[in-house]
Parts: structure tokens; C-alpha cells; sequence
């Protein structure tokens, strides 16, 4: 069986990885859209109304950037950069909104409920929604709702209605279970849309799948962009890259970005985590530091946890790469030795926006700065005629409030005297 098989399949788990340990009560829920996801997936009438938001919503297909000035300062292998930021609602997210917003449709269903911590997905849920005319409810835990007011803003002007949840300890997975009690309650009309590569299947199969069409085009635009030369591996006909680097929270770009070349092992994948201190301080976002195989959110995979099996939380610059668990197909593919986990810190993925901005005026969201981060130290120690393909998954905007006192002592002080001054 090949790698692309397994990470999109019809059974509750990825080898050792996945499985399904939910409450009775949301066995039919699940089962529903299970069924629902694999028959629309072959369906063609399905896939031409996806194909028309592809190209006349989101705008795709997105750009492959060749990264002239940043691989001339580097001095080695050639850099390209996928552009997911230029896709309506500024990320990937919106790949997997609008296909799991047609199955919501097609199931019924005029409510959408979901939850979010750094709002891209959700911005791209509260979009396809106001686009088809469904009912959108995002549950945001509160630390979010507070450092992430653009997407909250924005959310709100297409007539979602953002509830941040304060109960318990105010994190992710308290959103979660709040949106589950409503999901439970209201399944009738519900469709709850999930924002990655997690829980049980179908939703990591269904959002790979989602997703994969980044790497598709990667494909597609390489052999357009390249002229086929011997040095080249794959001949006249291909175009195969050497490095694919995306960063890793929970996964959707990184698995959509490298879904077609799984099975391609001469092409070297990275994903790049989130660090700052060492890992006995717990100041990290780095799930396989230090792995440990738990039953987290109904489903078996690698968690950040204490010697007492309880989750840890989690710390990083980006409020996407802030969590503690990770998709159950990548810990399987981290398993089998078939990518490479490295990280970056705090200060390098900062590093890299300023590097990014002075050699192409492209500026990068938190989180794909991290995979900027690595190409920087990598790209030196490879040979002149090697590819690396780096996704750019998100905007910058969001992070202004975070980023911009990073680099400007003075922001916080003019953002005093403009709220005086409207005052």
C-alpha cells in the first residue's frame, strides 16, 4: 500500500495512529459525515462546483514565487515559495472551508459551528458561510479573542457570531468542548467544521485530501517554470524537487503540501515546530522532542505531556503553531522515518520576516516564518542546482499587534497616542 493510500483511507486509523474513542452519542454524527465525504469525493458534479470556487473564489491556483534575491543572498540551491497568503481570506484554510462547506450543504445542514485559537481558519469558515448563506458560529478560547481582534473583527463583519469561552482554563480544547455540547445539542442542522488534520477520521482523511491541491499545482508550476536539464532529477518529463519545507501545528498545509510526493523518497521532507527554551522548560511547541503516545480528542497520536500523562501547554511567538498535539498521519509518517522534524525558535522565525521582507517585500505570517527560518540554514549547505520549495501558508496582518512591537520600540507608544487621540 503507498503512503498516499494510507493517509487518506476509508478506516479509523493510520497504522497504530488514530482510531476512534468518541461518546456513543456522537457515533452516527461522525459515521454521517464520514459517508458523506467519500461518496462526494468520486462525485462529478461535486468536484466541478468545487472546481468553480477554486478558480472564481479562492482565486487559485496561488503562486510559485522564485526566490531570486533571497537565493542569491543565501548562495546555494534555488528557493521557491508557495504563496497560499494570496488566496481569498489570506491562507490555505480556505481549501478545506469551502469543501467541507459543500458537504455541509449536501448533508442539510445550515449551521456551521467551529472553533478556532488563531482565527485563519475560522475567518475562512465565517467566508465560505456568508458565501453560501449558512448560519456561522466560531467558539474562540479567550487568550485568542483578545491577541487575535483583526480575524476576530473581520469574522464578525461577515455576520458570524464569535463567542469566546472563558470557562475552565480558557485554552483550545475548552473551545472544543464547548462547540461539542452545541454540536451534540443541535445535530440536526449542525455541521461542526474542523480546522485541520485531527480527531478521527473522516476528518484527517477529508482534510488531507482538502489540501493536497497546493501540492498539485506545486507540481504543475515547477515543470512550467524549469527548464528540464540533466542536472535535473526526473528527466524531461518531471520537475522533483529536493527539500519541501512547511511549517507544523497541526498540520493541514505541511500534509496538503507534501501529500503527492510521499511516495517520491528521493524529495527530502522537513516540518519545521516551534521552540524557545530548552524542553525540560516547557516554553515549547515541539511534539516530538520529547514523544509520548496518549488518547487526547478521541483519537491516539503524539501529545506534549507531563510524566502524569496530563496535556501540557504550550508556548510559542505564533499563535498557530501553539499546541500541544499533532495530526494522527503525521505522527505515523514521523514514525516511519519518512520526515524530518526540526524547529526554530522565536528569534529566528523573526529573523526570517526581516530576511523575507529585504530580499523579496514578502511578509510572511508568524507561523511560515518558521519554515523560512530553516531554508535559511539549510539553502547554504546544498548544492547550487538543488530545489527547495517552502509554503508560505498565512498572512501577515493578523500578527501585526505581536510582530510589530518586536521590531519598532516605539509602536506600543503610537498606538497609546492614537487611542488618545481618538479619545
Amino acid at each position: 500500500m503507498t503512503l498516499k493510500n494510507i493517509i487518506i483511507n476509508p478506516d479509523w486509523h493510520f497504522w497504530e495512529f488514530g482510531w476512534r474513542y468518541i461518546p456513543e452519542l456522537l457515533i452516527p454524527i461522525m459515521d454521517e459525515v464520514k459517508d458523506a465525504f467519500f461518496k462526494l469525493k468520486k462525485d462529478k458534479n461535486f468536484i466541478r462546483e468545487l472546481k468553480d470556487l477554486h478558480k472564481n473564489y479562492i482565486g487559485r491556483p496561488s503562486p510559485l514565487i522564485y526566490a531570486e534575491n533571497l537565493t542569491k543572498k543565501l548562495g546555494w540551491a534555488q528557493i521557491y515559495l508557495k504563496n497560499e497568503w494570496v488566496n481569498h481570506t489570506w491562507a490555505h484554510k480556505i481549501n478545506h472551508s469551502v469543501w467541507q462547506a459543500l458537504v455541509a450543504k449536501y448533508l442539510w445542514k445550515t449551521r456551521i459551528i467551529a472553533e478556532t485559537w488563531a482565527g485563519q481558519h475560522w475567518l475562512a469558515t465565517a467566508a465560505i458561510c456568508a458565501k453560501l448563506g449558512l448560519e456561522c458560529i466560531i467558539y474562540m478560547w479567550k487568550k485568542d479573542y483578545d491577541r487575535q481582534r483583526p480575524n476576530v473583527i473581520y469574522m464578525e463583519l461577515a455576520w458570524a457570531k464569535v463567542i469566546p469561552v472563558y470557562e475552565w482554563n480558557q485554552t483550545l480544547r475548552d473551545a472544543v468542548n464547548t462547540a461539542l455540547k452545541d454540536l451534540l445539542n443541535n445535530s440536526k442542522d449542525t455541521y461542526y467544521l474542523l480546522w485541520t488534520a485531527c480527531w478521527p477520521n473522516p476528518y484527517p482523511s477529508m482534510n488531507v485530501f482538502f489540501q493536497k491541491i497546493i501540492w498539485e499545482e506545486v507540481r504543475k508550476q515547477l515543470k512550467e517554470q524549469i527548464p528540464p536539464t540533466p542536472l535535473i532529477k526526473g528527466g524531461q518529463n518531471t520537475i522533483l524537487p529536493d527539500y519541501m519545507v512547511a511549517c507544523v501545528g497541526w498540520w493541514s498545509n505541511a500534509l496538503g503540501f507534501f501529500y503527492d510526493f510521499l511516495d517520491d523518497k528521493s524529495v527530502k521532507l522537513i516540518w519545521v515546530e516551534a521552540w524557545w527554551k530548552w524542553i525540560k522548560s516547557g516554553q515549547h511547541a515541539s511534539r516530538f522532542a520529547n514523544k509520548k503516545i496518549w488518547f487526547v480528542e478521541w483519537y491516539k497520536s503524539y501529545f506534549i505531556q507531563d510524566n502524569d500523562w496530563q496535556v501540557l501547554d504550550t508556548y510559542s511567538i505564533s499563535a498557530w503553531l501553539d499546541y500541544s498535539g499533532v495530526s494522527p498521519q503525521i505522527a505515523y509518517l514521523e514514525n516511519i522515518k519518512r520526515v524530518t522534524m526540526t524547529y526554530a525558535t522565536d528569534d529566528e522565525s523573526l529573523n526570517a520576516i526581516k530576511v523575507l521582507m529585504q530580499t523579496e517585500w514578502i511578509l510572511p505570517a508568524l507561523e511560515s516564518a518558521h519554515a523560512v527560518a530553516e531554508v535559511i540554514k539549510l539553502a547554504p549547505k546544498l548544492k547550487k542546482e538543488q530545489i527547495v520549495v517552502c509554503n508560505l501558508s498565512g498572512r501577515w496582518d493578523k500578527d501585526l499587534f505581536i510582530t510589530a512591537p518586536k521590531f519598532d520600540s516605539t509602536f506600543l507608544d503610537f498606538l497609546k497616542w492614537y487611542l488618545i487621540s481618538k479619545q
